[in-house]
């Protein structure tokens, strides 16, 4: 059982490391108040096609790593009580 605490433990670190990097490189997605003054079009080729961009699937991997970070932190707190 100590095994298995300190594997999800350095999964859980690698994970948060990861999930931090992708946050900090990524770009700014909204433009704020000033798109909706000028009238920013939504309906583009870009804006349809925006998954398949590299900024895209960076949202796909943080979002993906989110999820995978708090099931971890949840896991390795269930465990450290039993």
């Amino acid at each position: 059982m100590q095994v298995l605490k300190y594997i999800l433990v350095a999964v859980d670190i690698i994970v948060c490391l990861v999930l931090t990097i992708l946050c900090l490189i990524q770009s700014k997605d909204d433009e704020g108040l000033s798109s909706t003054i000028t009238g920013s079009s939504t309906g583009n080729f870009y804006e349809k096609n925006k998954g398949k961009t590299k900024q895209g699937k960076m949202k796909k991997a943080t979002i993906i790593s989110a999820v995978l970070f708090v099931i971890l932190s949840v896991a390795t707190s269930i465990l450290y009580v039993i």
